[in-house]
């Protein structure tokens, strides 16, 4: 994540007093309207997509859940690891060749990255109830609207802050890379407490970040639609990953 400091030169800084403070506030709330579009819609793909894979690869056994062929061939085949590394795949590929790929390549790529997101998350359903996730869903979105609000609306920087939940992360992903092998459920709860709140510090520091980001990108059409499409990127990963751990917390399993 590139970080942006508010008092540096910018493309547009000097523009404000040519095209004035209205035209520049409407800029950037098209230009955020633009990456929370993008966003809930890359939301959506991943919410349909996960549900239609979870019915397609199950079926209801006496009132229980039971993987068909398919879902055998999803969850517990050499295929499993696939589909759990191929949203990073989209990652990186968006994160190291942005600059080299049109607007369509960019937004065709986050497309698929949230379509093979969905069919990584459709396990969800099978290990929690769907009333509970529900249930998370609609906390973890008010949780990060009024995060989000609060990024975008005050004076405060919050680069300090987001330093240090960048430091949380990187811990958090040590630790749930170790936990793989310990299989501890105590250490589980701790990273995903901790979790919540990184994830809660990023999401305000990010859409601090990315409306600081329109000063870089304004008056240049290709670059503010790239920036656009990986903002809501950058946002997606926050809701996910904080709708992850809030649900590892709170969410009721299906074998409860």
């Amino acid at each position: 994540m590139s970080n942006y400091d508010r008092n540096a030169a910018a493309p547009w800084g000097s523009g404000v007093a040519r095209v004035g403070t209205a035209e520049y506030d409407q800029g950037l709330r098209s230009y955020m309207l633009g990456i929370y579009n993008h966003m809930t819609l890359a939301l959506g793909m991943s919410a349909l997509v996960a549900w239609a894979t979870f019915m397609a690869s199950t079926d209801q056994v006496g009132g229980r859940i039971v993987l068909n062929s398919l879902g055998q061939a999803l969850y517990l085949s050499p295929l499993k690891w696939l589909i759990m590394l191929a949203p990073l795949a989209f990652v990186m590929v968006l994160s190291f060749r942005m600059e080299r790929m049109s607007y369509a390549a960019v937004l065709g790529t986050f497309w698929a990255f949230a379509t093979v997101m969905g069919l990584s998350l459709s396990s969800i359903f099978i290990v929690f109830k769907l009333g509970s996730v529900v249930q998370v869903l609609f906390i973890t979105a008010a949780a990060f609207g009024a995060l989000s609000l609060y990024g975008y609306t005050t004076k405060r920087s919050l680069s300090a802050m987001g330093s240090f939940m960048v430091m949380g992360l990187f811990g958090l992903i040590i630790a749930s890379l170790v936990n793989i092998f310990l299989q501890s459920s105590m250490m589980q709860f701790i990273i995903s407490a901790i979790g919540v709140v990184v994830f809660a510090g990023l999401t305000a520091w990010d859409t601090q970040r990315l409306k600081e980001q329109y000063d870089y990108v304004a008056g240049d059409v290709a670059a503010m639609g790239k920036a656009s499409v990986m903002g809501a990127l950058t946002l997606y990963l926050d809701f996910i990953n904080m709708f992850q751990m809030l649900l590892s917390l709170f969410g009721q399993r299906n074998n409860d």
